[in-house]
């Protein structure tokens, strides 16, 4: 994919983009331990990955591990090769992962809808909280999120020019996002099929080469493992995760609504724009079809978390851009946009609760109305480029408030999260004293976190009682206590 026709304005503009993510993406990093169940167990198989070697099995504290696919695992792993350590190898990947991506969906996006709706969609992508959020931990959202994204879009851009540079492109990528999470990204395609069905019989050596990149780990994970490997890997973590509640994950048809609109803030008013234009427009078609397809597809499915939808934005990204330049009047949608910025502080404060006991126990606090009048005069400034005719240099406006607010975010949490929610706090109070603690009781989401950090799983105390225990009362933060022990 060269750079021919992509002037020397957009090159600049685009690496000047890129350099304001990076630095809301990358800027304190490492502020905050590894975070939930999932981002340490998926750091310790990519630390132990470039430990030993062995670039095929993901294993946790050696035992293999057959949940996932080795996209992440391997990111992680050449974080750790490249001397980041065990607090930036497992991010910095993630990251360096989304700004790829945001520069590759400018670019095909620039070429597929024109230059408005490429900045509007890419400003908006990268701005919302959801994106932001997943594009700095390292799980394997994000990455299945972008190389399936690319895949649509260059899947979009072979069905409008017929390149075949095009088309084997998407082939691969849609190959990496099978690595990155397994069988999801083959579902959501289907849409992209449906359109290309007159043309299948151009699909047979981009097949070929999908089938070269993602079908050598998997056949080496059966010749290996057997039968352990499938039931757990296709079985339980594909078929079963669908259709039954046995991994606990269990939320109500609705669920993804009221996540797709807190992953959008603070662009959520934004989606008053979409419309039949989606529908009657003809190169809007493949990504309403597979946003609506993949919405319905996730809300069916038993087992639901967040991240699932990640894959989704993107398109509805794009849906709403091409609303928003569609639209008469943008005002006063930028407007609202730019004043729910005043809410960050609130997301400051709900922030550690809601990672600690929940959303629906997390107290908001109050409005600070000082931080409203401090967005007024941007939105203002947003409204009247607007209405001058400058619609895209006002919706960059509102983009940079969006960018900075969600930085205030991270910046502002990260000291009570650190102490609060991140199980590396826990272990420095321990570290010291490590060969003299025990676990009496913790959850999982700091039994990972702390095995991680602590380089060995510290024992059970009713296994192996020490003088020193850590103790968590449901609901409640770990804490550290002195121990009788028996003699």
């Amino acid at each position: 994919m060269s750079l021919s026709g992509f002037s020397h304005r957009k090159l600049l503009l685009t690496l000047a983009l890129l350099a304001g993510l990076a630095v809301v993406m990358l800027d304190g990093l490492g502020a905050v331990g590894l975070l939930g169940p999932d981002e340490p167990r998926y750091a310790s198989i990519g630390r132990e990955m470039a430990r030993s070697g062995d670039w095929i099995t993901p294993r946790l504290w050696g035992a293999p591990w057959f949940e996932k696919p080795p996209l992440l695992y391997w990111l992680i792993a050449l974080g750790h090769i490249f001397g980041l350590g065990d607090d930036l190898a497992p991010r910095v990947s993630v990251a360096l992962f989304s700004l790829a991506f945001v520069a590759v969906q400018f670019r095909l996006l620039d070429r597929l809808y024109g230059e408005r709706i490429a900045w509007m969609a890419t400003l908006l992508l990268s701005t919302t909280a959801g994106w932001s959020a997943y594009s700095q931990i390292g799980v394997t959202d994000l990455p299945l999120a972008a190389a399936f994204s690319c895949a649509l879009l260059l899947g979009a851009l072979w069905l409008a020019s017929g390149s075949r540079a095009a088309l084997f492109a998407a082939a691969g990528c849609l190959a990496l996002a099978v690595l990155a999470k397994g069988l999801v990204p083959l579902v959501l395609a289907l849409p992209l099929l449906w359109f290309a069905r007159r043309r299948w019989r151009e699909l047979a050596a981009p097949a070929g080469l999908f089938v070269l990149i993602a079908a050598p780990w998997f056949c080496a994970m059966l010749a290996l493992h057997g039968r352990p490997f499938f039931d757990e890997f296709f079985v339980r973590h594909h078929l079963a995760r669908f259709a039954t509640s046995q991994l606990m994950h269990v939320q109500p048809f609705w669920f993804y609504l009221p996540v797709l609109i807190g992953g959008l803030f603070p662009w959520p008013v934004m989606l008053s724009l979409l419309g039949r234009a989606c529908w009657r427009e003809e190169r809007l078609r493949l990504p309403a079809a597979t946003f609506a397809f993949g919405l319905l597809f996730f809300s069916l499915s038993s087992n639901k978390l967040p991240g699932y939808v990640l894959p989704l934005l993107p398109q509805l990204a794009l849906l709403v851009a091409a609303g928003a330049d569609a639209e008469k009047r943008l005002g006063r949608s930028l407007v609202i946009t730019a004043l729910l910025v005043a809410l960050c502080p609130v997301v400051v404060t709900v922030l550690p609760e809601s990672l600690l006991y929940g959303l629906r126990r997390a107290d908001p606090g109050e409005l600070h109305w000082e931080y409203v009048a401090l967005m007024a005069p941007f939105a203002a400034a947003a409204w009247w480029l607007e209405r001058r005719g400058r619609r895209l240099t006002a919706f960059a406006l509102v983009a940079a408030l969006a960018g900075g607010g969600l930085w205030f975010v991270k910046r502002s949490a990260a000291p009570v999260l650190e102490e609060l929610v991140s199980p590396r706090a826990l272990w420095r109070r321990v570290e010291a004293r490590a060969g003299e603690t025990c676990v009496e009781s913790l959850h999982r989401n700091w039994r990972y976190g702390l095995n991680y950090y602590s380089g060995m799983p510290l024992p059970d105390c009713g296994q192996e009682p020490r003088r020193q225990s850590i103790e968590q009362a449901p609901g409640g933060i770990p804490r550290v206590a002195p121990r009788a022990v028996e003699r």
